[in-house]
């Protein structure tokens, strides 16, 4: 089904559907100025998401076979989104001399409604269903925003202090594998999360400047709690602060892309704010499943705990399976999986011999790596070519 999302093709639409009407899907539209044309038409199986018209107009949509599905005005998140959220979306709110700055922005306010309503457990039907309605756009965008992209995830735990030396490898490994052309994804949270986006945020600066970003932020407040740096009042301010120091021009927005991908059920960690899209999900469910299928060209594991260690077992499962398709040529293609951090995933979190004994035998086996150095790992991802490891085709 085509997608419409601006006013200019909706025009051009409407000039050919007085003749013939195709099912179409109509995206956070304002259509009143529409109107009078609009109701010389049948929108027969149209669907009209989180669109602004008339009650009039709604009505008429309904009676010609059409769906309208509009925002509620009780909900403070929209019910669909055509594309994902911006940072400047996400913090709408920050005062940079507010201690408090966070809770009182959009994101943060969402986050409070939802604690209300009940996370998971909220029993309002209506609220459940407006959740799913948002995180089912919220895929839609994602998956035309890394369309035919080379998509790379590192995940990596959010206790991730910014004076970790993995924090800084983390940042200069984005940064030149945005330079490459891979799209950065991570779970969109502090810690080696935020590592992420902001080496590809820097992607469109030197190296140098994002080693002093990285001096920038380091510094924390009397007091602090060791591995909760995200707790931190002046955390998002920090990154603020570098955000306006080394701002990204419209010139510079492609090549410091990023899509961090967090959820509202860890809301009380702020977002990465370097990440130049947010794909924010209620569902932690959907969020986890759909990061790691959509890192077709590799999964970066840095230092992390639980979070990090069900995701390197997730991709396994994914990766031992093969359900996904990377190419219609190919019916079940295996990617890298890289454990950074030999001493961590070997020693304090030892899941690299269990891994290795799952995948023994499986073609995603000879796609374990286990380095310390950002270089490697980077080599590793280029040399990666999925047509050269694919399952054979299922008979």
């Amino acid at each position: 089904m085509r997608e419409i999302d601006n006013k200019t093709a909706f025009s051009q639409w409407l000039d050919t559907a007085k003749q013939k009407t195709v099912p179409v899907a109509f995206q956070c539209l304002d259509l009143k100025e529409f109107e009078s044309d609009m109701k010389e038409i049948s929108f027969n199986s149209c669907l009209f998401l989180s669109c602004t018209m008339s009650l009039e107009m709604s009505g008429y949509i309904v009676a010609s076979g059409g769906w309208v599905i509009p925002n509620s005005d009780k909900m403070l998140f929209p019910t669909h989104k055509a594309h994902l959220y911006s940072p400047e979306e996400i913090f709408a709110g920050f005062e940079k001399n507010n201690k408090k700055a966070y809770h009182y922005t959009y994101d943060y306010q969402i986050y409070k409604q939802y604690k209300k309503q009940g996370k998971e457990t909220a029993r309002s039907i209506y609220t459940t269903l407006l959740r799913r309605l948002h995180d089912h756009s919220i895929t839609d965008a994602l998956m035309e925003s890394i369309d035919k992209r080379k998509v790379v995830a590192i995940m990596g735990g959010h206790s991730m202090e910014r004076s970790d030396i993995f924090y800084t490898k983390v940042a200069l490994m984005a940064r030149t594998l945005s330079l490459k052309d891979y799209l950065m994804v991570s779970g969109g949270g502090p810690g080696a999360m935020e590592a992420t986006h902001l080496g590809a945020y820097f992607a469109s600066y030197s190296e140098q400047d994002l080693l002093d970003a990285i001096e920038l932020l380091k510094p924390r407040p009397a007091g602090a709690i060791a591995g909760k740096e995200y707790l931190d009042w002046d955390w998002l301010h920090r990154a603020m602060d570098v955000r306006s120091k080394y701002p990204l021009t419209v010139d510079m927005l492609n090549t410091s892309q990023s899509i961090g991908i967090p959820t509202w059920l860890y809301g009380h960690e702020p977002p990465a704010a370097f990440a130049t899209q947010i794909a924010k999900y209620f569902s932690n469910a959907i969020r986890e499943d759909g990061l790691v299928s959509i890192a077709k060209h590799g999964i970066v594991f840095a230092p992390g705990s639980a979070g990090t260690t069900q995701e390197i077992f997730q991709d396994a499962c994914q990766n031992h399976y093969a359900p996904y398709n990377q190419d219609p040529s190919l019916k079940r293609v295996v990617s890298p999986m890289i454990m950074m951090g030999k001493k961590h995933w070997q020693e304090k979190r030892p899941v690299w011999n269990l891994l290795k004994t799952v995948a023994d035998g499986h073609p995603y086996g000879k796609l374990l790596y286990l380095c310390d150095d950002q270089k490697e790992i980077i080599t590793i991802l280029e040399q990666y070519d999925p047509q050269l490891h694919a399952y054979p085709r299922e008979t």
